[in-house]
């Protein structure tokens, strides 16, 4: 794969690639379920969300409703399978900027990644995180830097010996390691979750 050989002349990125073995990204078809499912999980673990998603699809059927369907859907019916007031109103933004504006893959795949960030935060309860991991895990994009994930902060800090003391140079740090990642930024991201969720055992003292 083009990326291991990129990422690899990190030596730090080229123990996690050694460790892990070969990433790949997936293209998921729904744009919108998509961003209602990130919704639905923010500040939830992986567990309750996705039990939450689930009763989500079984309220259609158990297929992935159309957005017409989730703007048609009474707002006490969402609540009762355990979204916030505020998760809700989201959850219906993002069905209706999507019947009123279009967020079909055909519409997205021409705008570069700034510009998707861009037009999708423009619903109200999508932020620049959200649509981030829409480019990763949805879009399939190469070349995406979370810098505000906290998983790739801790990661980093860790690895890098980064300090966070100073909130502004610890993130141009981020940014400035980063860059020789690029264009293959986005594997770079899901090694680090890698090694955040297998941390290496500490080592006998």
């Amino acid at each position: 794969m083009e990326y291991t050989l990129h990422l690899s002349k990190d030596r730090i990125i080229k123990k996690l690639i050694d460790n892990h073995g070969i990433l790949t990204l997936k293209k998921q078809k729904n744009i919108c379920t998509y961003l209602c499912a990130s919704i639905m999980s923010q500040q939830l673990s992986t567990k309750v969300a996705d039990v939450i998603y689930q009763r989500f699809l079984n309220l259609y059927g158990g297929n992935e409703p159309t957005p017409e369907q989730v703007v048609a859907t009474a707002p006490e019916t969402l609540r009762a399978i355990g979204l916030s007031n505020a998760k809700v109103s989201y959850v219906q933004n993002v069905a209706r900027f999507a019947i009123e504006h279009g967020m079909e893959h055909s519409r997205l795949h021409k705008m570069n990644d700034e510009q998707v960030i861009t037009y999708l935060t423009q619903i109200k309860g999508v932020g620049r995180w959200t649509v981030e991991m829409l480019l990763i895990f949805a879009l399939k994009r190469e070349d995406v830097f979370a810098l505000d994930d906290l998983g790739v902060q801790n990661a980093m800090i860790a690895l890098y010996k980064l300090d966070r003391t100073d909130k502004k140079r610890f993130r141009e740090d981020m940014v400035r390691i980063s860059k020789k990642w690029s264009p293959y930024r986005t594997y770079a991201c899901m090694y680090l979750w890698r090694w955040k969720d297998n941390p290496p055992p500490l080592k006998n003292r």
